[in-house]
């Protein structure tokens, strides 16, 4: 307009790269798949590019629509998605972030996928769940040998194929998880739905699920009441007589955040499933697909954490307050130091868990480490991730809290990754229990953080305070979260001491174990070398 000009706005960051993160390359490298660093590259490039943020954008404005009935009156349960949608499916799935880690046998493939899927998620967090119950699935489903041998090879094709069909005529599947039921939430032993047995060896699924997410994928693990207890089931959405398997899709859900992703309320109507796992084992094997999907809840936060951070960094290089930039200024200056340590700490962390995913199988120390340190980490790193998208938002003041910016977007999605797969107390209980039943979980936790000591007092201080708090058992279910907290804290401080930026390292020893420290994010103590630490912020 004539009446002003238009200056003291931050330029447009797209397009910015991804990758462009010391913490994710250096970790990439150092976890065995340095090999995979040119196809991140590729995808932080692609992830920050005009096409992908405007995919992410219209898959987010024009959510999924449910069709119960064709025009005739024939139920079919489809969902449209917007085309965009499956722009972004393709790419994930060109990419092996779904179940090809499984099928590559080179050393750090499961770290590759992790830092593939971290990168790409910064275009839509969305379509990252189908995507990540795809990888899950595949050791869930290894229960039962002669599934497997029929499926595996297609849920890790990289090639994306929409569309119902019985699932060994395509060339790719999508696959989905059903647990959850009205009445019993996490608590899946409350669940009601039932399965009968028939003479050809498949059961009859007959209930409901109260949160089914992307129900359109062609093959669902669920769970259901058989005769030898809850047990675990392979549901195809299509039968191999080319029948609809009658999965009713009663509506979907209206979300918070994730409105690309579709998440539905289904009923089984006599529904035909093939049984994974023993009768009665249905937890103990659909927990191989949650500790999949509980590392993925890690990576996805650990993502929005970065793009926070960096969207926060953009906009006070460029933008002027009270006549100086705002990166320049003291207050801002250890608000945005703050923002990168938290954000290194979570992807330096989440890629030593995807490491320790790579060599478990082999491992018995690395597959005991992964166990507790998935626990702790999932309860810690979820819940710090809408703390930090708060406050990165809130470094763009008003144009932060504006659709346009991209921030109400990840703070929408920020709060979903503490609750998918357990919520807190969830998680911090579930780090209880897996100390109680496997000490050797405990062993492998104190050698991995003890690597590290001798490097920094507060680290020391912090590790000794663990071990006073596990050998207090009074009320130890009451006193989860602050047990669980500082083993997460002193999980990452070992890492970065060891393996960061020795400013990022210092730092956070300083702030997060050390006395030193307030409640906001912020309130680094005086002393900290903030230069380098929000360099680490820079992607464009």
């Amino acid at each position: 307009m004539p009446t002003h000009e238009v200056f003291n706005q931050a330029p447009n960051i797209v397009p910015f790269d991804m990758s462009r993160n010391p913490a994710l390359l250096e970790g990439l490298r150092r976890e065995g798949a340095g090999w995979a660093e040119d196809e991140v590259r590729e995808l932080g490039r692609l992830a920050g590019d005009f096409p992908a943020q405007e995919w992410g954008r219209l898959a987010n404005e024009y959510p999924p629509v449910l069709h119960t009935h064709d025009r005739w009156g024939n139920r079919v349960d489809e969902v449209e998605f917007h085309p965009h949608w499956h722009d972004l499916m393709r790419v994930a799935v060109a990419h092996g972030l779904h179940g090809s880690a499984w099928l590559d046998d080179r050393p750090g493939a499961h770290v590759a996928r992790a830092a593939k899927f971290y990168t790409w998620g910064a275009a839509d967090a969305g379509h990252m769940c189908p995507i990540s119950m795809t990888y899950a699935v595949v050791p869930a489903l290894r229960h039962n040998p002669e599934l497997a041998a029929r499926y595996e090879s297609l849920l890790g094709s990289r090639i994306y194929e929409f569309g119902l069909r019985e699932p060994s005529t395509k060339a790719g599947l999508i696959a989905g998880m059903s647990m959850t039921e009205k009445q019993g939430g996490s608590d899946v032993r409350a669940n009601t739905t039932t399965a009968t047995p028939q003479p050809d060896g498949s059961y009859r699924i007959v209930g409901h699920k109260w949160f089914t997410s992307a129900p359109m994928s062609d093959m669902f693990l669920t769970l259901a009441q058989a005769p030898g207890g809850l047990s675990c089931f392979l549901l195809p959405r299509v039968l191999p007589d080319d029948t609809r398997n009658p999965i009713r899709i009663q509506r979907l859900k209206d979300k918070l955040g994730n409105k690309s992703n579709a998440s539905s309320e289904i009923e089984y109507e006599n529904a035909t499933g093939m049984l994974v796992g023993a009768e009665g084992a249905g937890v103990k094997t659909i927990i191989e697909m949650v500790n999949m999907t509980r590392l993925d809840c890690v990576i996805g936060s650990a993502t929005g954490m970065r793009a926070a951070a960096v969207l926060a960094v953009h906009h006070a290089r460029h933008r002027e307050a009270f006549g100086a930039k705002l990166i320049d200024q003291p207050a801002m200056r250890n608000v945005l130091a703050d923002l990168v340590i938290e954000s290194d700490a979570a992807t330096t962390v989440m890629l030593r868990l995807a490491g320790a995913t790579d060599r478990a199988g082999s491992d018995p120390a690395e597959a005991a480490l992964r166990r507790i340190a998935l626990a702790v980490t999932k309860y810690w790193v979820c819940k710090r991730a809408p703390v930090q998208v708060a406050e990165a938002l809130e470094c763009l003041g008003g144009n932060g809290y504006a659709e346009e910016s991209g921030m109400p977007r990840l703070y929408r999605e920020a709060p979903l990754m503490s609750i998918w797969e357990g919520s807190g107390n969830v998680a911090a209980l579930d780090a209880l229990r897996a100390m109680g039943r496997q000490p050797e979980t405990v062993e492998a936790f104190f050698n991995e953080v003890s690597l590290a000591k001798g490097a920094n007092p507060r680290l020391d201080d912090a590790i000794a305070r663990v071990g006073k708090e596990l050998s207090d058992l009074n009320d130890i279910e009451y006193r989860a979260r602050r047990v669980v907290e500082l083993m997460a804290l002193v999980l990452q401080g070992a890492q970065l001491v060891r393996h960061g930026h020795p400013a990022v390292a210092d730092a956070f020893c300083a702030s997060r174990l050390g006395d030193d420290w307030g409640i906001a994010l912020g309130t680094l103590p005086t002393g900290v070398n903030t230069g380098p630490i929000i360099e680490r912020g820079f992607v464009s």
